[in-house]
């Protein structure tokens, strides 16, 4: 039975898709009416000439504002370059520092799209892995044994994606404790949910930790935190010599963000607390209500996120037997979605038998999916 602290919100199954999509990335989220109204005044301005290729001035000034806000004041506008959507800010620095035969360390389970970048950058992915047996910890002396000499870049996502964990200041402190013994290899976090923080203590930034040998990379956007969905606006922050060698590749290769969206970026970057504020109300009754539902079903476990918009919850009692485990994680999703319920695959995720579900989306479709999504596992 679902939880019923929530009131039901009663609708014809009609009302419904045929499969209710939990696996999607982006929210139900509205645009923000200030990055709107910034955008089509640049347009009715006829601002559309192409801007700088690093991306608007005034858009770097005020990303560095808010890491000077942050702790981080080292960090000025040359140091900061706008790319069309975070993954290209990802391939932008990996295709930058990777040389022949890098590797790439990355906390596992982790995005899906990682690996994919890496190898196109010319890179190997290898895994650390994560238990969800203690809440996916990151321990340092874990991380300093998977070092080889071969290891050019440690990325990892704070909040974390799937699992929703967010390392605090002083894991990501003991962390950096053991990659400053390794000059040579970068630190790459990926920030884009930083903001969707449902715990008591803001998401760390990388930036405002010591970087005595120039090792730290962050990328960040707008489509997650700040509800630029589909805008395709953001961004990468690394030393001078990295930014301006991707500067040169996004010239040779692409162009600039569009200024109108750099106009709708900027503005979310000025009103970022009071927008990421309405996500977290917004977001608040269907977290309640997915954590409720998931910790009332028989053999389901989950790690209780502290970030993000999803809940990685554990499947493997209900994988059909005498099959592979990622092959019985597959036929899962695959039932799963007969059933008229769609989540990603932790298989893909590094972790079979798992599942990121998704609860940025209206209430009365949780609840449907949620209904159908019991009548699969637990008939």
């Amino acid at each position: 039975m679902l939880p019923d602290s929530l009131p039901p919100t009663p609708l014809a199954a009609a009302d419904f898709p045929t499969v209710i999509n939990l696996a999607s990335g982006y929210g139900n989220f509205a645009t923000p009416a200030v990055a709107a109204e910034k955008a089509i005044a640049a347009i009715q301005a006829d601002r559309l000439l192409p801007g700088p290729v690093e991306g608007l001035l005034a858009l770097r000034e005020a990303i560095a504002d808010n890491y000077h806000r942050q702790k981080a004041p080292q960090i000025t506008p040359a140091h900061i370059m706008v790319t069309p959507g975070v993954k290209a800010a990802l391939f932008a620095l990996l295709k930058t520092i990777l040389r022949p035969g890098d590797e790439v360390l990355v906390p596992t389970p982790n995005w899906f799209g990682f690996g994919e970048l890496i190898t196109q950058a010319g890179g190997t992915m290898r895994a650390l892995p994560l238990d969800s047996a203690d809440g996916y910890a990151l321990q340092p002396e874990v991380l300093e044994s998977t070092i080889t000499p071969r290891t050019r870049v440690f990325l990892f996502s704070n909040p974390n994606n799937p699992t929703g964990r967010i390392y605090g200041h002083d894991e990501v402190e003991a962390l950096l404790t053991v990659t400053r013994r390794y000059p040579d290899m970068f630190v790459l976090s990926d920030e884009i949910y930083n903001l969707i923080n449902f715990s008591s203590a803001p998401v760390p930034c990388l930036l405002a930790f010591p970087d005595p040998h120039g090792q730290h990379l962050v990328v960040n956007g707008f489509s997650k935190s700040l509800a630029l969905i589909g805008w395709g606006v953001g961004y990468l922050v690394a030393p001078l010599a990295l930014v301006q060698a991707a500067a040169g590749e996004q010239f040779a290769t692409g162009a600039a963000v569009p200024v109108p969206n750099q106009h709708a970026a900027l503005a979310a970057t000025e009103h970022s607390a009071a927008i990421a504020q309405e996500l977290l109300v917004q977001l608040a009754p269907t977290r309640a209500l997915l954590l409720a539902a998931l910790a009332a079903m028989p053999g389901v476990c989950f790690v209780e996120p502290e970030g993000t918009y999803y809940v990685f919850a554990d499947f493997r009692h209900f994988l059909p037997a005498a099959r592979s485990s990622t092959e019985a994680s597959a036929a899962l999703v695959a039932q799963l979605r007969a059933g008229g319920v769609d989540v990603v695959d932790g298989a893909t995720c590094g972790a079979p038998g798992f599942a990121r579900i998704s609860y940025a989306l209206p209430e009365p479709e949780l609840r449907e999916a949620l209904l159908r999504l019991q009548s699969v596992l637990l008939r």
